[in-house]
């Protein structure tokens, strides 16, 4: 079963030029006739992290150079992640006229939403940067870091992006059932809050596998070295997770095409 699904992955990478156009295309088309483009989702999470930084900072009793880049980088990964599982789910059921029209592969829409999103994240990225370059950068000997713990971050996005798409064409009510789980995690992870604030309901973080996504990413950019623990409950989650999605493909990868 899983050899059905690495063959189909593997037509899929090798039609890098398909999907790659298709999720630039899709941005375009998202903002056509808009003179600052994608660069207005740059805009409204910079006002959103300005907002948020300056009233929980206060709250919470946090610094503005400590909490401001703290907050920046959780919620511009927080949102890669969340949007790429989202619109993963729907990958499928949006692409049915292709699907149903053309022998291609299916994997070819995952990795078009998970490109489309990496390129809004590049614009969102640039808010870091920013901050990075008003505040300092904490410690520069843990950035290096930061390349495979973004591997690992984009692996698990892809798997949980494939297996919420396989699934939502199989169940049409799963999308919304994503999308409301999505903002529950949000609250329950330690994106606007530093994952040591919740005094005795800490159990809340420590069997939370999103908080251990997010550290993992966030860490090596705010100046922390992720834990052992870290590395390993993120890579154990993208071997096991890819290995689950790939095997649970392959199974009903030929049913898509009925079931959109």
């Amino acid at each position: 079963m899983i050899s059905h699904a690495l063959g189909d992955f593997a037509k899929s990478i090798t039609s890098w030029r398909l999907w790659m156009l298709l999720g630039w295309l899709e941005i375009r088309q998202r903002y056509a006739r808009s003179r600052v483009g994608p660069f207005w989702l740059t805009i409204s999470m910079g006002v959103v992290i300005g907002a948020i930084g300056v009233v929980y900072g206060t709250l919470f009793g946090q610094t503005m150079r400590d909490y401001l880049p703290f907050l920046a980088v959780s919620l511009v990964m927080w949102n890669f992640f969340a949007q790429t599982v989202q619109e993963g789910s729907v990958a499928y059921i949006n692409s049915a006229t292709y699907i149903r029209q053309a022998a291609t592969s299916k994997m070819i829409f995952i990795l078009m939403v998970v490109w489309r999103n990496l390129i809004v994240l590049a614009h969102n990225f640039l808010i870091v940067l920013l901050l990075f370059f008003v505040f300092g950068v904490s410690n520069w000997a843990t950035l290096w870091l930061f390349i495979p713990a973004m591997v690992i971050y984009i692996l698990n996005a892809f798997w949980l992006a494939m297996l919420a798409g396989l699934l939502s064409a199989r169940f049409r009510d799963l999308p919304q059932i994503i999308t409301a789980l999505l903002q529950i995690a949000f609250y329950v992870t330690p994106i606007m809050y530093r994952p040591n604030a919740l005094n005795r309901y800490e159990f809340i973080v420590e069997f939370n596998p999103l908080a251990y996504l997010v550290e993992l990413v966030r860490g090596p950019l705010t100046g922390s070295v992720p834990s052992l623990l870290t590395w390993g409950v993120t890579a154990g989650m993208a071997v096991l997770g890819l290995i689950f999605a790939l095997t649970l493909t392959g199974r009903y990868l030929k049913r898509i095409p009925y079931w959109v």
